[in-house]
This record gives structure tokens, C-alpha cells and sequence, in this order.
């Protein structure tokens, strides 16, 4: 059960931060918007949050997912694949040693973006991608290891639909996982009972298992009726303009 959260409003200049998409620019008073109501639903599961101020700095800040992954045992930093966001891990390091203490980080040459760290009970998956580098996931591993966990990797790299590995599988509790289709038979995941996220709802895979509601997108019914069917409670949000910067519901909270 989580009871806490870190997230972070975004900033004026949002729309100035990475992304690899075409919908569009972010309308800012939907964004924040859409943020309140993140926030909320989080507050309304039960979680306090700590919430941090915006960095006009780093307008990729609110994804604070990025910055470090947060397992039951302890905290671990990251050190993202692109060098505009370095910032923000150096902003987050106090806030998480205020919490847990000192705690260990991913050192260069290794990069790893949090977005490609999926959680999965004792188990962590890690995505190589274009943030995430072997080095960096070698690293992780074995800080994970340290706190008692597994991990395995999965490599990303030659997808051209999803940017970070969250983007395309999620947690669901037990031996349950939600994954797009595209991934949904690769060999990673054998001996896992998978949730098929149909193609044309693929966005909807970046989904949340918080407590005793699974957040997802709106706009995807077939997923949803899925979920309904299999005895989760899905919490439905609107997520369009984070979906402009290549964000995702996971993207938006550290939880723990």
C-alpha cells in the first residue's frame, strides 16, 4: 500500500521541454489542470504528497519519475539519458536524503531514466533504451540486488512507438502484468499472466496500480472493460497534454 507521493507542478515553459511526438502543443491551463486532478485522485487513494515547487530550469521537471525509483527497502537515484535533465536529479537528491538518508546513484558513464524502471513486486524490469544504457542498467541491477531484489533487462531499442519501457508495460499486481501488444509475446515476460493492451490503445498500458485503483487514461474502453472484467477498479484520468511531452500517469508521482 502506498502512503506518500513526491510530485512537482510543472512549470511556465512545459511545452519547452523534450519530447519525440506530433500532437500538438501543450494547452498550459489544461496541463495544470489535468495535474490538479492527478493530484487529487492520488490524495483521494490515500497518499500525502510532498510537493515541490516548479523548476523553470528543467521543463521536463514535472516528470519526476525520471529522477529515481523508490522501492519498499530504499530509495536509489537515477542519472537521465539526456543531458537537459541532469538538473533535476541534483534538485531531487535532498529531498529523497530527507527521507531516507544517504542512498546510492547511477554513476556516468551508466544513464538510467526512472521511466524505464518497471516495478513488478520483487522484481524489477529494466528497459534499454535510448536513456537508458547497459552500463546504467548493470549499475541498477546491482543496487537492487543489494536491497534484496531481482531484475532482468529488456531492450527497447529498436521500438519506435514507446520511448521508455513504463510507456509499454505496468504492474498489476501478483504475477499480472498490462502490456501493448507489440511487446505482449516477447520472451521477457514468459511465466508472467499478461494483460493484452490492444494496438490502438496502447497508450492506455502506461497504467498505475495505486492501492486499490488502477489509474489509467481516458479514452480507451476496450482496456478499461478489461480491467472491469478482471476485478480492478480502474480511475480514469485525462492525460492528453502530458501525452504531447511523451508523459504518462506513472510519469507524474514518486510513490512509495
Amino acid at each position: 500500500m502506498f502512503k506518500r507521493a513526491i510530485v512537482r507542478r510543472p512549470a511556465s515553459n512545459f511545452a519547452d521541454g523534450l519530447t519525440t511526438v506530433d500532437f500538438g502543443v501543450p494547452d498550459f491551463d489544461l496541463v495544470l489542470k489535468q495535474y490538479d486532478r492527478y493530484c487529487a485522485a492520488l490524495e483521494e487513494s490515500g497518499l500525502e504528497l510532498t510537493r515541490l515547487p516548479e523548476d523553470e530550469a528543467h521543463p521536463d521537471s514535472t516528470f519526476v519519475e525520471d529522477t529515481a525509483i523508490i522501492t519498499e527497502r530504499g530509495a536509489i537515484l537515477m542519472r537521465p539519458g539526456a543531458a537537459s535533465r541532469e538538473g533535476e536529479t541534483r534538485s531531487m537528491l535532498p529531498v529523497l536524503e530527507g527521507i531516507f538518508g544517504a542512498i546510492p546513484k547511477i554513476v556516468a558513464p551508466g544513464t538510467v531514466d526512472g521511466g524505464d524502471i518497471g516495478e513488478a513486486g520483487e522484481h524489477y524490469f529494466i528497459g534499454i533504451s535510448h536513456r537508458t544504457n547497459e552500463e546504467g542498467a548493470r549499475q541498477l541491477a546491482e543496487h537492487l540486488a543489494k536491497l534484496g531484489y531481482t531484475s532482468s533487462t529488456v531492450d527497447i531499442r529498436n521500438m519506435t512507438t514507446i520511448l521508455h519501457l513504463k510507456s509499454g508495460i505496468a504492474w498489476l499486481g501478483g504475477r499480472t502484468l498490462a502490456v501493448m501488444e507489440e511487446m505482449a509475446a516477447r520472451a521477457e515476460f514468459a511465466g508472467w499472466e499478461i494483460v493484452v493492451v490492444p494496438e490502438e490503445e496502447s497508450y492506455a498500458a502506461n497504467c498505475v496500480l495505486v492501492n486499490e485503483r488502477v489509474f489509467m487514461a481516458v479514452g480507451y474502453p476496450k482496456f478499461e472493460a478489461e480491467l472491469r472484467r478482471r476485478g480492478y477498479k480502474p480511475l480514469v484520468l485525462e492525460m492528453s497534454e502530458f501525452r504531447k511531452m511523451d508523459g504518462g500517469l506513472s510519469c507524474l508521482s514518486l510513490r512509495f
